[in-house]
């Protein structure tokens, strides 16, 4: 594996890669999420870069940018493991000018993630563009934990006429039931046991439905009984659009969930 820190050493060597290339973007704090999309990744292509970059842009003031865990050198290794071939990780200074191009995401994504953090898929669009820029992947690797975040990247690329293959990968969880994320490790001990309510509520959800239940309002105020003690941010039952709907359509639909463990916001969503 090597490592790559530079735009040029970047660029020379997608110069000479003329096989498949699979591409997997992180900020890095990898967990088995993250594994299960480079090892995706490495059946699918010739070739396997991984990114690693904690990206500015999309971060609000006040949020967890500094805070955010860093884990290079446990993260290189298991980069290594997975047989990835090139593992990119920039500093903010390499992937930012004084002066930038911006992208503007479009108007659903104020909706959700957005509203609760505007400008949040701006920051993000924009440095998933760069980095196809730089990776020119035939393949690029989102999990669906972060639906809103897949939906708009693979919108970009559909509006951009990227030749790129959006590739949504399922959620990983723990043994439990937590879906794995980075900002897992905030958590106490009491919290991390009340998370489990996330994904309790998710699987209540789909019994309901097994059971023929198609009103969304109906399901969601079943979602806020099972999450009673949390805070809830917002529940949301929507299309793979992203249009809220009132009656649940199978194989076209999403229930996503956002809650608050103090400073920290932990999303689920489950696509039905």
């Amino acid at each position: 594996m090597k490592i790559i820190r530079t735009i040029e050493e970047l660029q020379n060597i997608r110069k000479t890669i003329t096989s498949s290339v699979g591409f997997v973007p992180t900020m890095g704090a990898l967990h088995d999420g993250h594994i299960s999309l480079i090892k995706q990744a490495r059946e699918e292509n010739e070739i396997v870069i991984v990114s690693i970059f904690v990206n500015p842009t999309q971060f609000l003031p006040g949020e967890d940018l500094d805070a955010y865990p860093r884990k290079d050198e446990a993260d290189k290794k298991i980069c290594e493991m997975c047989k990835v071939d090139y593992l990119f990780m920039p500093e903010i200074s390499t992937m930012y000018g004084k002066e930038e191009v911006l992208i503007k995401a479009p108007n659903k994504s104020y909706m959700l993630e957005g509203e609760a953090r505007p400008g949040h898929f701006d920051g993000v669009l924009l440095v998933v563009l760069k980095l196809f820029g730089l990776t020119q992947p035939t393949n690029a690797y989102f999990g669906k934990k972060d639906a809103q975040q897949l939906s708009l990247i693979t919108q970009m690329v559909k509006d951009l006429f990227l030749p790129i293959n959006v590739v949504a990968c399922d959620i990983v969880r723990e043994n439990d039931g937590l879906a794995m994320s980075s900002r897992n490790i905030y958590l106490d001990q009491t919290q991390r046991k009340d998370a489990l309510l996330l994904s309790k509520s998710l699987y209540t959800a789909a019994s309901l439905i097994a059971k023929d239940e198609r009103d969304t309002k109906t399901i969601k105020n079943k979602i806020h009984e099972v999450m009673e003690k949390l805070d809830v941010e917002y529940v949301a039952i929507v299309d793979r659009e992203f249009n809220e709907i009132q009656t649940i359509e199978l194989n076209n639909c999403i229930i996503l969930i956002v809650v608050r463990f103090g400073n920290t916001r932990l999303l689920d969503n489950i696509w039905l």
